[in-house]
């Protein structure tokens, strides 16, 4: 009878366990403002952060996913580093993702498919590895999508080679500096 008790409560701390593979988001429940790099900013009016070349450092806080009303998010010609993270795919209001000049690295999370509303996503000069994720292909309001001078291997899936030659997008500044193979 011990034995089936051990493996019961075995059997249901496996079940209610999230897998180690899908991230924790932050939890923006009850909050009403979130303060990020000494500012506060107000979750239901904040429409646009444009905070380039301020000097900031450190890595980009979860509770940036707070902020569902942003249209514009510039934090370009900072020191920002540290990865990209998820909560950035709560935003989807977003026309304008610029993240260009910083020291930002690891993945570029699959996460940003979800921003169907962007126009312009300026990634370029980080220090971005991996592949690109086949959820860029789901951005089909991108006129600009610049990633260059980072450091992105393999092939660029067939959904963003799609995507590129349906938003006639410059192959070049996809590429350039990075070790990509192009669509062909």
């Amino acid at each position: 009878m011990k034995l089936l008790y051990t493996l019961l409560f075995a059997f249901f701390i496996s079940c209610s366990t999230e897998p180690e593979d899908e991230p924790e988001l932050f939890d923006c429940t009850g909050l009403t403002e979130v303060e990020l790099w000494g500012e506060v900013y107000d979750i239901e009016s904040t429409t646009e952060i444009s905070l380039n070349n301020q000097g900031l450092t450190g890595s980009i806080p979860p509770e940036i996913g707070c902020l569902t009303k942003l249209i514009h998010l510039m934090l370009f010609s900072n020191q920002l580093s540290g990865e990209i993270p998820v909560e950035i795919g709560r935003l989807t209001n977003l026309i304008a993702l610029w993240l260009y000049w910083n020291e930002l690295t690891g993945e570029i999370p699959p996460e940003i498919g979800n921003l169907t509303n962007l126009i312009s996503l300026s990634l370029y000069a980080n220090q971005l590895t991996e592949e690109i994720p086949v959820e860029i292909g789901n951005l089909t309001n991108l006129t600009s999508l610049t990633l260059y001078s980072n450091q992105l291997t393999g092939e660029i899936p067939q959904e963003v080679c799609d995507l590129i030659e349906s938003n006639n997008l410059n192959m070049s500044v996809i590429t350039s500096g990075n070790n990509l193979i192009p669509c062909e």
